[in-house]
Parts: C-alpha cells; sequence; structure tokens
C-alpha cells in the first residue's frame, strides 16, 4: 500500500557512535605537569643493588654515592581540529557543533591512552608465548615483578591494562569469580572498566595492540616504573567562529609524552583473544 505525500521526521539530537570516549591510563602513570619546556626529566633514584660493607683493612669505611638516574620524556603537541561550514551546520541534522566539540574531546581523550600504550611496548619483560589468560598467567607476572624487587604490595600503585579478552577469560576463574576470593563481584551490577582484583588495578581497554587477536598486548607494571608528562592544563578544547569565512570549528589540543622509567617494573602480558576477535 502507498502512502501519499510521505513525511520523514529526523530526530533533533544525535546518538552517541560508539567510541572510546575517555582515558583509563591518565592516572596509573606518574605525572608531571610541565609549566613550559618541551622536555621533562624524571629522576629514579635510589641504592640499586648496593649491599652493606664493612670496615676495610685500613680501618675506614668505604662510602659510594647513590643510584641517580634521569628520564627524559619529550612533549608533543596533538590536535584534534573539526570544522564546518555554518551552511553545513544549518543544512544538516542534529547539533553539529557540539557533535564536533565532542568529537575533539575524544580523540584526545584516546591519543593520551594510546601515547601510554606506544611507550610501554618498549618494556621488554613478558610472559612468553602468547597464550590465554588464567590465574596462573597473572600470577606469573606479578611473580616477574616481585622478583625484580618491584614492591606489589602497594595495590594503590599497581596497574594492569588489558583488553575485555583477558576478563572474559579471567571471570571464569572461581578465584576471580567467587565471593570465597574477593569483596567485589564481577558478575553483580553492571560491567566495569575499572576492577581491583589480586592487590592490581585491572582497567580494560580496546585501545592496547592486537585486540582481538591471537596477539594482544597487555601490560602489568607499577605507577613508577611509567612517566607521563602534560602542558599544565592538561587538554584544552576551544571552540569558535569565523565570521570572514563563515564557519564554525572545534579544536582540542594537548602537549604530552610518555617515558619508561624503570624497564623492570613493567610485564608485557601476551595474550591470544582470538577467540572474542568477533567481527
Amino acid at each position: 500500500m502507498s502512502v501519499e505525500a510521505a513525511v520523514a521526521q529526523y530526530r533533533r539530537s544525535f546518538v552517541d557512535q560508539f567510541e572510546v570516549g575517555v582515558s583509563m591510563l591518565r592516572n596509573a602513570a606518574t605525572k608531571e605537569t610541565v609549566v613550559n619546556g618541551q622536555t621533562a626529566i624524571f629522576l629514579v633514584a635510589g641504592s640499586g643493588t648496593d649491599t652493606a660493607v664493612s670496615r676495610g683493612i685500613n680501618g675506614q669505611i668505604p662510602y659510594g654515592n647513590p643510584t641517580n638516574t634521569q628520564k627524559t620524556a619529550t612533549l608533543v603537541e596533538k590536535h584534534a581540529p573539526y570544522e564546518l561550514t555554518n551552511f553545513n551546520i544549518f543544512a544538516s541534522q542534529g547539533d553539529q557543533k557540539e557533535i564536533m566539540r565532542k568529537a575533539s574531546m575524544n580523540v584526545i581523550n584516546r591519543d593520551i591512552d594510546l601515547t601510554i600504550l606506544n611507550e610501554l611496548a618498549n618494556a621488554t619483560i613478558d610472559t612468553g608465548a602468547y597464550t590465554t589468560a588464567s590465574v596462573a598467567w597473572v600470577l606469573k607476572a606479578k611473580a616477574y615483578l616481585g622478583n625484580n624487587g618491584i614492591p606489589v604490595q602497594e595495590e594503590d600503585n599497581m596497574f594492569a591494562i588489558v583488553s575485555d579478552s583477558v576478563m572474559a577469560y579471567l571471570m571464569q576463574a572461581t578465584e576471580f569469580a567467587s565471593a570465597d576470593y574477593v569483596d567485589v563481584k564481577p558478575y553483580g551490577g553492571p560491567a566495569r572498566r575499572v576492577l581491583r582484583w589480586l592487590g592490581i588495578n585491572w582497567l580494560t581497554s580496546p585501545l592496547v595492540t592486537g585486540v582481538g587477536t591471537a596477539t594482544e598486548l597487555g601490560y602489568m607494571f607499577h605507577r613508577s616504573a611509567i612517566g607521563y608528562a602534560v602542558s599544565v592544563g592538561e587538554d584544552k578544547v576551544s571552540i569558535g567562529y569565523d565570521e570572514k569565512q563563515d564557519t564554525s570549528w572545534s579544536r582540542a589540543s594537548i602537549y604530552h609524552g610518555a617515558k619508561i622509567l624503570q624497564n623492570t617494573g613493567i610485564v608485557q602480558l601476551k595474550h591470544d583473544g582470538s577467540a572474542f576477535g568477533l567481527s
């Protein structure tokens, strides 16, 4: 049956596209706010592998120096710019100015995590061959850290960034999901992007390398192992109108960089997530 002079109604408000719009790693690193400059230098200091000494044959106590290592994070400028003519805005469905603003913010938030993930990829300790996640797999990574003298008991400073494929396997483990082992029950309530288990804060993100493939790459690390330098005010969002060209624009900008401070405090979690690589 045909309809005479059919009318189509366009919804005024827009529906958010599925995308990552928040940073999971922004607060998981050792952060330095840069007031002015292109680089931020982190100082890693301690006693290293020194041992206690006895007096020498001359009766004197031999003195040494503490270990001081400087690590430099180089800031780069990143932008998420969008622009539309006002006629385009006038003729289009939805609030195009708000769409541009949100898009700018989402792009910059993703770049924060990608910047930190790209630096974590330079870590050299890993769990070995790619395999599916298990309690033993997690404990192996944590044991690596503990054996390197990392204070794994500092649960506020211990993090893991993994895919949802990893969590899908771990949630099938009794030690992860049973009330006999955990206080927060992962099967109760909404899905969570952050869970604390085994003294580690577990962050999930689809931005990890190789997500949904047989070569996923996640990380377990101590906060003091990775540095993140960012300009004062962190990300900035600007919107405006160019009267001469009759265009409206949105731009989010950030100056930032990441640097591994202590390689021994990071373990690459090599995971086979191909069972969840649905298309």
